[in-house]
């Protein structure tokens, strides 16, 4: 019996060795991947923001473009002050369609095509 239990036990221990390697191999791919996701392509963050907070310009600060940024940012505001004369009401629709429509745009492109246009070509609207 002693001798089944040597062998339970060996093949127990080989079993939490080969877990603690998978594991191991699956934290180090997670965080490979943790750090590409932050890194210096910003495609996806930019475009979901770019549909859900377009009016506000927060995609354009986050590419680093803060007068567009602040430009998408007045005329919301503008805007919104506006919706008491009525005219507001037409004119809010201007800076979320701006945002939806670059939102899709940063969505349809390729990695290395928005990377090249928007980060390193700076090419600040549409």
């Amino acid at each position: 019996m002693s001798e089944e239990n040597k062998d339970l036990g060996d093949k127990a221990e080989e079993a939490a060795n080969d877990f603690a390697d998978g594991a191991k191999k699956t934290a180090n791919e997670f965080s490979e991947g943790l750090k590409n996701a932050g890194g210096e392509n910003k495609k996806i963050l930019v475009g979901v923001l770019a549909i859900i907070l377009g009016s506000l310009g927060v995609h354009k600060f986050l590419l680093g473009y803060n007068k567009e940024g602040f430009i998408l940012l007045g005329a919301s505001v503008i805007s919104y002050a506006l919706v008491c004369l009525i005219i507001g009401a037409f004119l809010i629709y201007i800076p979320m369609l701006i945002g939806l429509i670059e939102g899709i745009i940063y969505l349809t492109k390729s990695d290395e095509e928005f990377y090249n246009t928007y980060q390193v070509g700076k090419k600040p609207w549409f």
